[in-house]
């Protein structure tokens, strides 16, 4: 009975001492992140900004989003400030997920890998408005374009009508088809 004691004494001081222990090995994690994941924005963000709970090393960490067709769009600038990873973006214009990987390197924890998604919808236009367009010489220029082309089209075929027309009465003539005579009248 002493040894089972024994043994359900070490089991309960294992299942105490579980959390503590497993907790320094994973001490690091992240606090915050910009924009959040799974957020859906309509403003293209300049950079995107992790916080974690351990400082952060200068060196080593990474930071990378990718558009929905899996290309790039960091610039690859990244920025530690304590417990802050930052790296800027370039100008968002398609409509879809983006997703955040990291890796975060800590002195004194284990590297924090991850990702996370966001959606961007991107404006029906980009830039400011522009006044409304006014007709411009080059639509006038393409219109009398066709117009030209047109008339030209239509010459040439009513020359090729006269040319069939003078070719079936130059066979008639030269190759003797049926002639008519004015003494053959119908009765």
């Amino acid at each position: 009975m002493a040894a089972g004691r024994v043994i359900r004494s070490v089991i309960a001081g294992a299942i105490l001492l579980l959390p503590i222990l497993t907790s320094s090995a994973y001490a690091n994690s992240i606090t915050a992140a910009v924009p959040q994941a799974g957020s859906v924005l309509t403003t293209s963000p300049n950079s995107i900004s992790i916080s974690t709970a351990a400082p952060l090393s200068e060196q080593g960490s990474l930071i990378v989003v990718n558009d929905p067709n899996g290309v790039a769009v960091d610039d690859g600038s990244i920025t530690i400030n304590g417990n802050s990873a930052e790296v800027g973006l370039t100008e968002l214009i398609k409509t879809g997920v983006y997703t955040v990987n990291y890796t975060l390197l800590s002195d004194t924890e284990d590297p924090l890998t991850g990702s996370y998604t966001f959606m961007f919808n991107a404006p029906t236009s980009i830039g400011t408005p522009t006044p409304a367009p006014t007709q411009s010489g080059t639509t006038q220029d393409n219109k009398n374009l066709n117009s030209g082309s047109n008339a030209f089209v239509y010459t040439l075929l009513v020359l090729a009508a006269f040319v069939f027309v003078f070719l079936i009465w130059y066979a008639k003539q030269s190759f003797g088809g049926p002639k008519r005579s004015s003494n053959n009248k119908r009765k």
